[in-house]
């Protein structure tokens, strides 16, 4: 029911993967990649990086709070991001980092630009993790121009569209579930993502379900060096509605887990009305309003 796609093939445009590639994008919303330049040793390196910085007391990870900095980087602790406000806060942990813009880029003033901010433990945190992030960001667009191609627009649609992305990778800590978790706690509550693309690394753990079209979940999982994608609203709407966002959650279980998404999202002036129409959306300020509904620190602000 969710598509198993190498991207070596996708992007040597194989009919078979392309159809593949189809049937994920306009049907269920979400597929697994293969062969990419991202090996299972790699992701591996990224997870357990992340696994540190999670693991060390929370007063060495508080000076990173982004209920502190007031941004969209850094560390967000167990109870800050709420994604569906029938439920309560997420009980998971995360750590947010993005682009890196030069100080005189005109986009440094802007919320969803904002700059990274890195922990001094783990030794390496930083360059692991924005090594990875930009070559994911690379996978990120071949994968994007393998979905462009699928659904019938020309292989570059998206390219001019993301010479500045707001791509946002992020490492989620799962623990176990609580004792005291009840129906409306979970590690992320039901949810469409608010961008483009999603590139998800995952520890091998199960816990992420999707939803069905009909109705009930499909739970999916992926070692490292498999990737499970998605699409998010951003991305339905540049397509009017071609490309389906599809409501997925992290109910949690027995066992910790740590997933690494990359939020593969355009420029801030990228407009991401239906493609050839005559309607304006900036997708960044569709993103700036999505995070203020979403993180706790920008609500209360």
């Amino acid at each position: 029911m969710i598509p198993a796609i190498d991207l070596q093939a996708l992007s040597a445009e194989d009919p078979a993967a392309l159809e593949a590639m189809r049937e994920a994008a306009t049907g269920v919303g979400f597929a697994t990649v293969h062969n990419t330049a991202l090996s299972g040793g790699r992701v591996r390196e990224v997870i357990e990086t992340y696994r540190s910085f999670f693991k060390l007391p929370e007063s060495d990870k508080k000076p990173y709070s982004m209920a502190g900095t007031g941004a969209n980087r850094g560390w967000g602790a167990a109870g800050t991001e709420q994604v569906d406000p029938d439920a309560n806060p997420d009980y998971k942990q995360y750590f947010d980092s993005g682009v890196r813009l030069k100080p005189d880029d005109p986009c440094a003033e802007m919320s969803v630009y904002a700059p990274n901010i890195w922990p001094a433990q783990p030794e390496g945190f930083e360059q692991v993790i924005s090594a990875y992030f930009d070559d994911a960001c690379e996978v990120a667009m071949a994968v994007l121009r393998g979905v462009a191609q699928s659904i019938g627009a020309p292989r570059d649609a998206f390219d001019a569209g993301f010479e500045t992305p707001m791509a946002l990778l992020r490492g989620n800590y799962y623990p176990s579930r609580p004792v005291w978790a009840g129906a409306k706690d979970l590690g992320i509550a039901t949810h469409t993502d608010y961008g483009c693309l999603t590139l998800l690394a995952t520890d091998g753990s199960a816990g992420l379900e999707v939803r069905k079209r009909g109705g009930g979940w499909i739970p999916i999982s992926a070692e490292p060096g498999t990737f499970v994608i998605n699409f998010g609203e951003m991305m339905e709407a540049w397509t009017d509605g071609c490309v389906r966002a599809t409501p997925h959650r992290v109910v949690g279980g027995s066992n910790e887990r740590i997933s690494v998404p990359l939020f593969f999202n355009p420029s801030h002036d990228t407009n991401v009305a239906p493609l050839g129409s005559d309607k304006v959306v900036l997708a960044g300020e569709h993103l700036a309003a999505r995070f203020c509904e979403t993180y706790l620190h920008l609500k209360k602000s």
